[in-house]
């Protein structure tokens, strides 16, 4: 869920060093099987193959999961992704699974014992197979398998994969900088002396075409990547969050004003959506817009962990139902966790589309509880209640839902609520229902009445939680009912305040999970409209934007030449900076005459100087 490090320094180098670890045996793994970490999979064998390369021993209902029917490709990033679910087995496991058939407990298996298993049972092995794994386990060739041995061979094979992978990567620094975007080494003797980069080709090439293929990636790469480099560095102050070139109205609470709740949810795929908003203005007027993250924490002095989540708001005019659209502003300044807009708004309809780098929705450090919370009791006379935790928990989703702050739900914010949990809607008739049953006021549910409507729930499934579940982990909460990120999406609360001087607007919420091609043309165009574009040598039509904010710092990708382009990131040398890719290196594809949000750029630590220092690269086609 929304974790955002408040740990020591100390810790965050850890967990950095950690993560820079992984993501090297993750390009290890890759490289010994793929020519470039640019280089798609495209077939399920593959994947299987490359796992194994990282130490895994995927099950093919594994593979299944991971490479669905219609998957056409996967990439590097995928593959990342994929390594960290699979966990490898631990012999300790297998030697349990042995055990169990091991009806003498002699320490051993005979082959016709574990044929009858392998083939008639789970993922069934064919007779080869089966036969294959005694050639190797069988090491007194006596028909029976010592099963400690072959697990003791299965961890040593999945070592010596990782350690050979590992070993190759080091030792061909121009693989290294072809594939992670490493600074090349300006010297002419080093460029010349770069082997051949490794091939995932399955047929062996023949001596003309790697002389060929040697030949194109030794000139192409060593001439033409130092011309097309272009390097940016910026270095933030510490404790930059207040901004004083934005001051507030003094009769600005005379204002006519309207608050907005809203949530952020990330999805597994990593993508972020949002409720988004219809302003309507009837006249001219001049606009206080800021958007801030909501506060449940009961403790004043113990906020609560998604409070330094940035968030921005941006106003658009066009048609919720289309992608195209014309950005009018966006909340630029920053005063603490507020993040503000003042202008001039003419009349009309607009969009509002919040909007966070992702940069700070961050995995949690350190351990969560694993106990299973309860939600139902029973009482003495067998009826059941709700446990005093998971009503807190509901009277925090609550606060999220109740989009008006009013402190009632109405039949549209229940069924935002209903979108997220259930993918369904509630209809006039059901709601009538629901309020003939619940407690209500002015036509709308109380949280008391939210409670009840639980309540009814477990009642209906005679106790049976799991259903509450579902609309527990959809808010973003573990079975410890704590908001943590694990397989169940994110959210982060925010409040948006929208003042105008002169005219009383309305501001209504009008769809979730959707716009997100919309938000990304508006954030496209903020940061294009605000930065200096900057050509990268030998290549003047792939062009760098990088916008400073007053917390981040964005840049996007402008491809203007007909052919798709490949731009390598190297993030290694800033400090103190976390992106919203999760990753320092990376390669970004910008086909032709297109721009892209390359990526966003925190600090860390708020309260410590922080520098980016950011070197894009095109790579060369191989």
């Amino acid at each position: 869920v929304l974790e955002i490090n408040h740990d020591s320094h100390i810790s965050g180098t850890q967990n950095r060093s950690e993560e820079e670890r992984f993501y090297m045996k993750c390009r290890a793994a890759y490289l010994s099987v793929f020519r470039s970490s640019l280089v798609n999979m495209t077939s399920k064998d593959q994947l299987c193959i490359v796992l194994q390369q990282a130490g895994r021993n995927p099950s093919q209902n594994a593979l299944d999961k991971y490479w669905p029917p219609g998957t056409k490709k996967l990439n590097f990033d995928d593959f990342c992704e994929i390594l960290k679910k699979e966990r490898p087995a631990e012999p300790d496991q297998l030697m349990r699974i042995f055990k169990k058939f091991d009806v003498n407990c002699d320490g051993y298996i005979s082959h016709e014992e574990l044929s009858r298993i392998l083939t008639s049972s789970g993922e069934k092995m064919s007779r080869k197979e089966v036969d294959e794994i005694f050639s190797l386990a069988d090491v007194n060739k006596d028909g029976k398998l010592d099963y400690a041995e072959f697990c003791r061979l299965l961890e040593s094979t999945a070592e010596q994969c990782q350690t050979a992978a590992l070993k190759k990567l080091e030792a061909d620094a121009k693989l290294k900088r072809q594939n992670f975007g490493n600074q090349l080494d300006n010297s002419p003797q080093s460029s010349e002396s770069q082997p051949e980069l490794p091939t995932s080709e399955t047929q062996p090439r023949t001596e003309l075409e790697t002389t060929q293929r040697k030949g194109m990636i030794l000139g192409l790469h060593t001439t033409r990547s130092r011309r097309s480099s272009l390097s940016t560095a910026i270095t933030m102050g510490a404790g930059s969050t207040k901004s004083g070139r934005l001051v507030e109205p003094k009769s600005l609470q005379d204002w006519h004003h309207t608050l907005m709740r809203g949530c952020f949810y990330l999805e597994e795929d990593g993508t972020i959506v949002s409720l988004q908003y219809r302003l309507v203005i009837p006249e001219t007027t001049s606009v206080y817009l800021t958007i801030w993250p909501l506060n449940l924490s009961p403790i004043p002095e113990k906020p609560s962990p998604w409070m330094c989540v940035d968030t921005a708001l941006y106003v658009v005019t066009g048609n919720e139902t289309k992608e195209d659209s014309n950005l009018v502003c966006f909340t630029e300044l920053r005063d603490k966790e507020r993040f503000l807009w003042r202008g001039e708004l003419s009349a009309g309809s607009y969009l509002l589309l919040p909007f966070t780098t992702g940069c700070r929705l961050m995995k949690r450090t350190r351990k969560t509880s694993t106990k299973t919370a309860q939600l139902v009791n029973r009482t003495q006379s067998g009826e059941l209640e709700l446990t005093k935790e998971f009503k807190a928990a509901l009277s925090d989703i609550f606060e999220v839902i109740d989009l008006d702050g009013s402190g009632l739900l109405s039949l549209e914010e229940y069924n935002f609520f209903e979108q997220r949990t259930s993918g369904e809607k509630c209809d006039e008739d059901a709601w009538a229902i629901c309020k003939e049953n619940f407690d209500t006021k002015n036509n709308e549910l109380t949280r008391q009445g939210f409670l009840e409507l639980n309540l009814m729930e477990a009642n209906d499934r005679e106790g049976d939680p799991r259903d509450l579940w579902l609309t527990l982990e959809a808010m973003g909460y573990n079975h410890s009912l704590e908001m943590v990120e694990g397989t169940c999406p994110l959210f982060l609360n925010g409040i948006i305040f929208f003042y105008c001087e002169d005219a009383k607007a309305t501001l209504q919420a009008v769809h979730l999970d959707s716009g997100i091609k919309m938000l990304n043309s508006a954030v496209q165009r903020s940061i294009t409209s605000k930065a200096e574009a900057r050509s990268l040598k030998g290549h003047e039509n792939v062009l760098i934007y990088t916008y400073k904010g007053e917390s981040r710092i964005s840049s996007v990708v402008a491809n203007k030449s007909n052919q798709k382009m490949t731009v390598h990131i190297n993030n290694e040398q800033s400090k103190n900076c976390v992106s919203s890719r999760g990753m320092s290196v990376f390669a970004v594809e910008v086909p032709a005459r297109t721009k892209m949000v390359c990526q966003h750029v925190m600090a860390l630590n708020d309260q410590q100087e922080w520098t980016y220092n950011c070197v894009e690269t095109i790579i060369p086609s191989l």
